[in-house]
């Protein structure tokens, strides 16, 4: 049972705003915060496995990736977005770290984002769902799609929906922190395979982690994405 003190946290955090795009502060990079408590995803995906995941391993991504641009100023007044676009000007010596670590940070605020207690999870709608109809054969085929492709990835990576640029949902996965960003698609939903995503709660059941995922999508965000990236 929860204390009143957890009581008053979790209420605090589920006042929070959702999460801004993951721009770049005057002070560097920054960690965003959680647009709900880290238990408002459960039974599905676990607080514990929520905290780390966020205080930990993205507060990680966001200081490797401070200070690999820190001594350029140039590159430390660009969105992290503008970074993995136009990683082929980033200097080589930091091209890596900028990829590996600026991906980290870009997937996931995005990530946190397309995430919802299932009570509000609803169903893809307006264009995303006549596009999810006509690219994939509606939702289900689609979620069905979505996991065989997050399945299909070997050791670490994501799954992602995209709009490519010829204005096509794509379906795809990608190694390690490789965001869609590099290859000029806008990443509206992505799926975290990465052990430290699932695994306090999966151990090694991956596939039962994705079936979980599926109902904790908030697609009305993703929905919105979706039209912004049509826009």
């Amino acid at each position: 049972m929860m204390t009143r003190r957890e009581m008053m946290t979790a209420g605090a955090l589920l006042a929070m705003p959702a999460l801004a795009p993951a721009q770049n502060q005057a002070s560097g990079f920054t960690l965003p915060r959680l647009p709900y408590a880290f238990d408002a995803l459960e039974p599905y995906i676990d607080a514990q496995t929520m905290q780390i995941h966020h205080d930990k391993h993205h507060q990680a991504y966001v200081d490797n990736l401070n200070k690999a641009v820190g001594a350029d100023p140039a590159l430390a007044r660009l969105s992290v977005e503008e970074l993995l676009q136009r990683l082929d000007t980033v200097p080589a010596a930091i091209r890596t770290q900028v990829r590996n670590q600026g991906g980290g940070h870009a997937n996931h605020s995005l990530y946190w984002q397309i995430l919802c207690p299932a009570s509000k999870s609803g169903k893809p709608s307006g264009d995303l769902a006549a596009a999810l109809e006509r690219s994939f054969g509606g939702q289900d085929k689609f979620e069905e799609k979505l996991q065989a492709a997050s399945l299909g990835v070997f050791g670490s990576g994501w799954a992602w929906l995209s709009v490519d640029q010829g204005k096509n949902l794509v379906l795809d996965s990608a190694p390690n922190q490789d965001s869609p960003l590099l290859v000029g698609k806008r990443p509206l939903l992505g799926i975290d395979v990465w052990e430290h995503a699932y695994y306090l709660k999966y151990q090694n059941r991956r596939a039962d982690y994705l079936k979980a995922i599926l109902q904790v999508i908030n697609w009305e965000f993703v929905s919105a994405k979706y039209h912004e990236a049509m826009g």
